[in-house]
Parts: C-alpha cells; sequence; structure tokens
C-alpha cells in the first residue's frame, strides 16, 4: 500500500498586536495541531510572534496572474479608490 503525502499547511504569523498576520512559508504535517506546532518551531524560534494561522493549502483560491488585466484593470479608471488621491494631515503620521 503507497503511503499517502502528508497535507501541506500555510502559515500566517502576526509579530504584534494591530499588525496584520503575514505569510511566512509553508509545513508539512498530518493535522492541523501538529501543523501549528511544526508552525512554531520552524517560524517562530526567536519569539518574533504573538500569534499564528495555519490554513490547508488546499483550502486556498488564487487568482492567475495571467488574468490580472480582466480583475484589476477596472480599478484603474477609478482614482478616487486609489491612496494617493487623498491628502494625509500631518498628525496622521505614518500609515
Amino acid at each position: 500500500m503507497a503511503e499517502q503525502p502528508m497535507p501541506l499547511w500555510e502559515v500566517f504569523v502576526r509579530a504584534r498586536t494591530g499588525l496584520a498576520h503575514r505569510h511566512v512559508g509553508s509545513v508539512h504535517a498530518p493535522d492541523a495541531e501538529m501543523a501549528l506546532q511544526a508552525a512554531r518551531d520552524t517560524y517562530t524560534r526567536r519569539g518574533e510572534a504573538i500569534s499564528i494561522w495555519v490554513v490547508p493549502s488546499s483550502a486556498i483560491t488564487a487568482s492567475d496572474p495571467a488574468d490580472k488585466d480582466s480583475l484589476f484593470e477596472p480599478t484603474a479608471s477609478k482614482i478616487y479608490r486609489h491612496p494617493s488621491f487623498y491628502e494625509i494631515p500631518e498628525e496622521v503620521g505614518h500609515m
């Protein structure tokens, strides 16, 4: 009997409260709990995270880069959707 390959999990880490999770890599694991442990051991060895998400790679749906014109072109004609259209007051600081 052939051995089944272990599922691939995508790992997202949040470094500090108030920041968004960011994709840092992938791990192979048989289940979510083991994926979380592997992600912790692999991507947070220096204590640089306060939160980890693991998501089965098979649950992610991504657009094809070849479809970028049909997906993103309509936004080019709507300048009000671009952040450069607005002036940010000095007191707001870094965004």
